[in-house]
C-alpha cells in the first residue's frame, strides 16, 4: 500500500481511557470533544493551522480547567480528529489511501487552507490523492472504499466522483498498466514465470493475457450504491453491456446465498466468495430489486440459469409483483436456452395448490410467443412439414415446445394439478412448433393415468390437443394398445396408422418405380421388356401364379389316373384260374398290363417329375420378380 510520511516529531500523545494527553511538558489548556472522546490539548498549535479552531477557541469561555470545544460534526470521528492533532504538532503520521479521504473531508471541515501555513493538511492530502491514489487501480479502489461512511461530504468535494471515473477508466485498459488488482487470492505473490515477487515488487515478468472480467472480484467489494454509480459510469463511457451484466451476476452471486446451492459454475474462474455472514432477508430483497433494476434489459447478457435463480430467489423473498413481473419477461425472452431443471420451481404461495408453480412457467411462455411473433417467426401456412422442421427462424420455437411438453410429463402426476390449468399449459404451444406430438401424448398420458377420476368429456378435450398424424409409428403402436384413451381417439389412432403405414408403402413403390425408370434412361432402354414398371411386374406375377395353379391341376390329374389304374391292378391279380390256356392268358395278359401299367406309371412319373421342375423354375423366376421389387 502507497503511503506519504508526514511531521518529523516523536510521537507525544498518550491515551487514559476516553481522553488522550499530549506530553510536551506544557499544561493543557483547551479541551476538545469529540464523540465520546476529549482531547487535552494547547490552543497554539491547532489555531495556527485551522481556521474553525481558531474562530472557536475564541468564542469559547474560559473556565477554571480552560476552553471546552466540542466538534460533534467532523468527519472521520475522534479517530480522525487524533491524525489532525498529531499533523497540527508535527508528530509522524502517514497518508494512506484508507485514511486520505477521511483527512481530506475533515481538512475541509476544519478549514485547513494554506491561508493558515504553508503546506497546510488540505494541500498535502490533495496531492497526496491526485497523485498518487488516482493512478493506480487498487489504491482508487480503497479510496472510494472508504467514501461509504462520509458519502455527503465526499460527494460535495468530488472525492467519489473522482475515484469512480478513475476505475471506470482502468476496466477497459490491460491491468498491467496501473499495478495488481486489490484482492489478493492464495499466498504469496508470484509472477507469471514462478518466481515469487519479493516485498511486493514484480522481478520484471508480466501476466501475458488478462480477460475482460479481471475486475469483478475487486468492484464486489464495494457497497451497492457505489458500485450502482461505478456501473452508471461505465455504461456512459461505453463499456459493453455483456461485461457489465456478467459483473452484476458476479456481484448479486456474492451477496445473495440463494443463487449459489443450485449453480455450478462451469468455467474455469473462481466463483464468487461466499460470504461469512450474509445479508438479512430485507437486504437481500431490496438488492434482487435494485439487480433487476441494474441489468439491461436485452437477450443473452447473462445466463438463463441465473435469471431463473433471481427469478426463484425474489419468489422466496416476496418481493413486489413489479420486481417479478420483470424477471418473468427477462427469463422469457431468453426461454429457448433454459433446461427443465430450470422450469421446476416449487410453488412458495400461501396456497400451494400445485408442487411446482405452473402459472409462472405459463406467463414465462406467453411472454416469449409474444417476443417471437415481434420477431417475425409467426406461423407458417404454405411451406411443408420438412422445411417447418428444418427451418432456422423456428428452431428457437421447436426447442421450447419440447421443454414444455417435457415439463408437462415432470408435473402431470401432481394430483393437484386441475385439468383447465394442465390443459391451457399444453394448449399455449402453437401447433406448427410440434414437428412431432410424442412427447405431448406421452404427457396425457401420464395426466390420465394419475387422474383416474376424470370423465370422458375432459379425456376427449385432453386428447385433441395432440394431432394424430403427427404421431410416430411407435407412439400409434403404442396408443392403439392405450386402455385410458378414450374409444375415438384410439380409432383415430388406428385409421391414422393404417394410413401412415399405406403412405409408407406407397412410397417405397414410388421411389422403386422412379428408380427402374432412372434405370432405363441411363441404359437407354426405350421399350419394357427389361423393365416395366409396377405395371408389367404385376402382370407377369399374376401369370406366373395363373401358370402354377393350372400345372398343380394337371398334376393332381395324373395321380388320380395313376391311382386308378392301381386299384384295377390289385383285382386282376385276386381272380381264379380258369385253364391252363387261360392263365397262360392271365399270366400273359397280367405281364402285358403290368409292363403297360408300368410303362404308365413311369410316363407319369416323367411327366410329374417335368411339371414338378417347371414349378421350381416358376418358383424361382417369381421370387426373383418380388427381389426386384
Amino acid at each position: 500500500m502507497a503511503c506519504v510520511k508526514l511531521g518529523s516529531k516523536n510521537d507525544a500523545f498518550q491515551r487514559k481511557g476516553q481522553a488522550w494527553f499530549c506530553t510536551t511538558g506544557l499544561p493543557s489548556d483547551i479541551a476538545v470533544e469529540v464523540g465520546e472522546m476529549s482531547f487535552h490539548l494547547h490552543k497554539f498549535p491547532l489555531l495556527s493551522r485551522s481556521g474553525v479552531m481558531e474562530r472557536s477557541i475564541a468564542e469559547a469561555d474560559e473556565g477554571e480547567e480552560g476552553s471546552v470545544i466540542s466538534l460533534s460534526d467532523l468527519p472521520g470521528g475522534a479517530k480522525m480528529f487524533e491524525l489532525v492533532a498529531k499533523f497540527c504538532y508535527g508528530v509522524k503520521l502517514e497518508l494512506t489511501a484508507s485514511n486520505v479521504v477521511y483527512l481530506r473531508c475533515a481538512a475541509e471541515h476544519l478549514e485547513m487552507t494554506e491561508e493558515y501555513g504553508e503546506g497546510n493538511l488540505i494541500f498535502q492530502t490533495e496531492m497526496f490523492f491526485t497523485q498518487v491514489v488516482l493512478k493506480s487501480w487498487k489504491e482508487s479502489l480503497r479510496a472510494l472504499q472508504s467514501c461509504d461512511d462520509i458519502l455527503p461530504v465526499a460527494d460535495q468535494l468530488h472525492i467519489t466522483k473522482r475515484c469512480i471515473e478513475s476505475l471506470a477508466v482502468k476496466t477497459s485498459t490491460d491491468p498491467n498498466l496501473f499495478g495488481w488488482p486489490v484482492v489478493e487470492r492464495g499466498g504469496p505473490m508470484q509472477s507469471p514465470g514462478g518466481s515469487v515477487l519479493w516485498n511486493g515488487i514484480s522481478t520484471g515478468a508480466r501476466p501475458k493475457h488478462s480477460s475482460s472480467d479481471w475486475w469483478y472480484d475487486d468492484v464486489s467489494t464495494l457497497s451497492f450504491p457505489l458500485y450502482k454509480r461505478l456501473i452508471s459510469t461505465m455504461e456512459s463511457r461505453g463499456i459493453k453491456s455483456e461485461i457489465i451484466s456478467g459483473s452484476i451476476a458476479y456481484y448479486a452471486k456474492r451477496y445473495l446465498p440463494g443463487l449459489n446451492r443450485r449453480q455450478s459454475d462451469s468455467s474455469s474462474r473462481i466463483g464468487p466468495p461466499s460470504m461469512s455472514s450474509p445479508p438479512s432477508e430485507e437486504d437481500q430483497k431490496l438488492l434482487v430489486e435494485e439487480i433487476n433494476q441494474l441489468l439491461p434489459l436485452q437477450k443473452g447478457l447473462v445466463s438463463t440459469k441465473f435469471l431463473f435463480g433471481l427469478l426463484r430467489t425474489a419468489m422466496i423473498l416476496r418481493s413486489d409483483t413489479t420486481c417479478i413481473s420483470t424477471l418473468e419477461k427477462r427469463v422469457g425472452m431468453q426461454l429457448d436456452q433454459a433446461n427443465l431443471e430450470d422450469l421446476l420451481m416449487p410453488n412458495f404461495s400461501y396456497s400451494m395448490e400445485t408442487l411446482y408453480n405452473v402459472d409462472c412457467v405459463q406467463r414465462i411462455l406467453e411472454h416469449f410467443l409474444t417476443m417471437d411473433q415481434a420477431n417475425g417467426n409467426d406461423s407458417p401456412c404454405s411451406i411443408d412439414d420438412g422445411q417447418l422442421i428444418g427451418s432456422p427462424s423456428l428452431t428457437p420455437i421447436t426447442m421450447v415446445a419440447k421443454l414444455i411438453d417435457g415439463y408437462l410429463a415432470e408435473v402431470a402426476p401432481d394430483i393437484n394439478l386441475k385439468h383447465p390449468k394442465f390443459q391451457a399449459l399444453a394448449g399455449a404451444v402453437p401447433e406448427f412448433a410440434r414437428p412431432l406430438d410424442d412427447g405431448l401424448y406421452r404427457a396425457i398420458d401420464i395426466y390420465l393415468k394419475s387422474h383416474p377420476w376424470l370423465s370422458e368429456s375432459e379425456r376427449e378435450e385432453l386428447c385433441r390437443l395432440m394431432d394424430c398424424q403427427k404421431l410416430s409409428l411407435e407412439a400409434c403402436t403404442h396408443a392403439a394398445q392405450n386402455e385410458r384413451l378414450p374409444l375415438r381417439i384410439v380409432v383415430q389412432v388406428l385409421f391414422f396408422e393404417q394410413l401412415q403405414l399405406r403412405n409408407s408403402i406407397a412410397g417405397c413403390f414410388l421411389v422403386s418405380e422412379n428408380l427402374e425408370g432412372s434405370r432405363q434412361l441411363r441404359s437407354g432402354a426405350v421399350g419394357s421388356n427389361e423393365g416395366g414398371g409396377w405395371a408389367t411386374a404385376v402382370r407377369e406375377n399374376q401369370v406366373l401364379k395363373v401358370g402354377m395353379d393350372n400345372m398343380r391341376m394337371r398334376v393332381s390329374e395324373l395321380e388320380q389316373e395313376c391311382s386308378n389304374m392301381r386299384h384295377e391292378i390289385e383285382k386282376l391279380g385276386r381272380g381264379k384260374a380258369l385253364s391252363t390256356w387261360g392263365n397262360v392268358s392271365k399270366k400273359l395278359g397280367f405281364r402285358l398290363k403290368s409292363q403297360m401299367c408300368s410303362a404308365e406309371q413311369g410316363s407319369v412319373s416323367n411327366q410329374s417329375s417335368i411339371m414338378s421342375g417347371k414349378v421350381d423354375k416358376l418358383k424361382e423366376k417369381q421370387g426373383k420378380q418380388r427381389k426386384n421389387l
